[in-house]
């Protein structure tokens, strides 16, 4: 076994190599401890904020008028499980359907690579361009702001999520399991439903729950689609109501009760989507 001198290169080496690994360490564990402490505050924030503000009558009544006591978020909060359900019902089929051509059929060529580019553009762009986009093409034409409005918007940013996902996941599929699939005569549509898709269900879930975690506290989009709606209405051709414009709304005004309120949406959307996150992660290990 050769033993190092004092002055071999290699000696030297394996030093600098240790200096930069710890180097690289500490500043990586810094930038975690920075990002948890601003998250950990929030999250105390939130609870400290919001816990006061839930009761009975947030669940049960209508949004006040300014500067009214009582009153609640229940038109507020129907609005924003319809119209986020609504979104991702139409959103998700969608996103699949493109995942798969894209995982299994367009892996070449340039329809393929034309639309993994137009996806990774949605995917990146910002909320209120996607708001302002459905603004011009729905609300000026219907000459209205409308819950539909908002389903459309949400959905345009469920769809890209959906796509990526899922072709991630079935790429991750080893391909000696399509081809045992199409050894024992099984047809490409057959192998993709039955076999590859069926593989990589936990990891489009995730997705999907990824996706609506996502659009459960956008604000931008639906300020110039649904906007907001004081009463409670089951009309999706009308201002619909929905938490986060709600809370953006009450948090800016004067009023104590308002503001108390916001926080207590606030809080709602913090479980929620916390709770997503938490329900995806748990489905992505199992896969594991």
């Amino acid at each position: 076994m050769s033993t190092w001198t004092a002055d071999d290169p290699r000696l030297r080496l394996h030093r600098r190599r240790k200096v930069i690994n710890a180097v690289a360490l500490a500043l990586s564990l810094a930038a975690m401890a920075f990002g948890l402490v601003w998250l950990i505050w929030i999250l105390i924030e939130t609870a400290v904020r919001g816990v006061g503000g839930i009761s009975l009558s947030l669940f049960t009544e209508m949004t006040p008028a300014p500067n009214v006591p009582g009153g609640g978020l229940a038109n507020a909060i129907y609005g924003s499980l319809v119209m986020v359900a609504l979104a991702t019902a139409l959103g998700t089929p969608i996103g699949v359907l493109a995942g798969i051509y894209l995982g299994e059929y367009g892996r070449r060529g340039w329809l393929g690579e034309t639309t993994r580019f137009v996806n990774d553009i949605l995917l990146s762009a910002p909320s209120i361009v996607i708001g302002l986009f459905i603004y011009a093409v729905v609300v000026a034409k219907m000459k209205t702001f409308s819950g539909v409005a908002g389903i459309l918007a949400l959905a345009l940013i469920v769809i890209p999520v959906v796509v990526r996902t899922t072709e991630n996941m079935l790429q991750l599929i080893p391909n000696q399991l399509r081809e045992a699939a199409y050894a024992l005569g099984a047809p490409k549509w057959k192998v993709v439903m039955l076999v590859t898709l069926k593989a990589a269900r936990a990891g489009v879930v995730t997705g999907v729950l990824l996706a609506v975690a996502r659009i459960a506290g956008e604000t931008a989009p639906l300020l110039f689609t649904a906007l907001s709606n004081q009463f409670w209405t089951m009309n999706l051709l009308e201002p619909t109501a929905n938490l986060p414009v709600t809370i953006f709304k009450f948090a800016l005004s004067p009023f104590e009760n308002w503001q108390k309120m916001a926080w207590a949406g606030v809080f709602l959307i913090t479980i929620g989507v916390l709770a997503l996150n938490i329900v995806a992660r748990v489905l992505f290990r199992k896969k594991d």
